[in-house]
């Protein structure tokens, strides 16, 4: 079992990472909760169906009385009607300060369980057991919750650390073959930012990844889950180095909410934000063209991204209720090299437009590489 240890305060936690955990996730579970905790499983449709009997039954054998709350499902369940009407539910079934929340489901279920944890009695105890690949390699550590406004994406959330994070990449054999793949884009910007290692592991393996391979599946896990714990515990509440996370977030971001939060994936989303970062970062010249190709060709080796159909100037007005602008001034996580990442806030509009432009061309199979200089400008 691989474990990492997320260093925050007042409370470290860690998250354990193997294949065929979910059978033993009562018992590690009963190693740090009171026997007597009421445990309430937020989860929706298609997990319970495939897993939920199997967790049902590890969380009775080591003495707990589980119940479960569903939830809707997809991204369009990230709101603050849904943390209300799961709070209802709590108090109906007689939940108290004393309760345990588990998010057992992807990123949604987690964003929305943390904060229904960190709301419900001024706050509860929250277990993350993710099920989907992006919720495993990064939605389900560090804390962060949220859900969307019309305006933006997870513009309403808070800090809520869990107790504990439980992943099983066995999880993912069920898993849509657009949702796992959805997910190795965060995994690959964990490489991106600081693992050369990971990047090279997707270079190198990558059919065996994409063919789900145990091994391979449970490395990339923890490999994600490791350079993600190293941020967190240097910035948990996001004050400077955390910032990195973000790459491919600014404008995957501005895409989810101008596309609806139906034409793309959260994960598609990012792989469009990482290939645009790259641009933006070939284009100011802070990075060279060899370095923007193996990002881009890593991108688009994990499978075809959905079309693009977005207004340029449209996106630039949304990044402007980002939450990583500042001041009316956006800033960009932008790639130096494979591993080393830098916050730029001197981004011209001109050349963000022009990158938007240029990515509706690349999904339309217009264009067969990057090739962006400054002199583009």
């Amino acid at each position: 079992m691989a474990q990492v240890t997320i260093h925050v305060q007042p409370r470290p936690y860690q998250a354990r990472i193997e294949n065929g955990l979910l059978a033993r996730a009562g018992a590690l579970l009963a190693e740090l909760l009171p026997q007597s905790s009421r445990v309430f499983v937020v989860t929706v449709s298609p997990v319970r169906r495939r897993w939920g009997a199997k967790l049902a039954r590890s969380l009775a054998a080591a003495g707990f009385k589980p119940q479960i709350i569903q939830m809707p499902d997809g991204e369009m369940a990230k709101e603050l009607r849904t943390i209300e009407k799961l709070a209802e539910k709590l108090v109906r079934l007689g939940a108290d300060r004393k309760a345990v929340l588990i998010a057992f489901g992807g990123g949604v279920v987690g964003d929305v369980t943390g904060l229904l944890a960190s709301l419900y009695m001024r706050g509860v105890e929250l277990v993350q057991i993710p099920s989907t690949v992006l919720a495993q390699v990064d939605a389900s550590v560090g804390g962060k919750t949220g859900v969307n406004l019309g305006a933006g994406k997870n513009l309403l959330g808070t800090f809520h650390q869990p107790r504990a994070v439980l992943i099983d990449p066995n999880l993912l054999r069920t898993l849509p073959n657009r949702e796992f793949r959805g997910g190795l884009y965060e995994a690959l910007k964990c490489g991106i930012i600081g693992d050369l290692d990971l990047f090279l592991r997707f270079e190198q393996k990558r059919a065996k990844i994409l063919k789900r391979d145990p091994v391979e599946l449970e490395g990339v896990i923890a490999q994600s889950v490791k350079l993600k714990a190293e941020v967190v515990s240097a910035d948990e509440h996001e004050g400077g180095l955390r910032r990195v996370l973000n790459l491919g977030h600014t404008i995957g971001h501005a895409l989810e909410a101008e596309t609806g939060y139906r034409t793309l994936r959260h994960g598609e989303a990012v792989a469009w934000g990482l290939i645009a970062a790259t641009s933006i970062a070939l284009a100011v010249g802070r990075t060279d063209s060899v370095t923007a190709g193996r990002i881009a060709d890593a991108v688009l080796g994990l499978g075809r991204l959905p079309e693009l159909k977005v207004n340029p100037r449209k996106i630039l007005a949304r990044l402007q209720s980002d939450k990583k602008t500042q001041g009316g001034v956006v800033h960009f996580v932008l790639p130096r090299e494979i591993g080393k990442v830098e916050v730029a806030a001197d981004v011209p509009e001109n050349v963000v437009i022009a990158v938007v432009e240029k990515l509706h061309r690349l999904s339309r199979g217009r264009m067969g590489k990057l090739d962006l200089s400054i002199d583009d400008f």
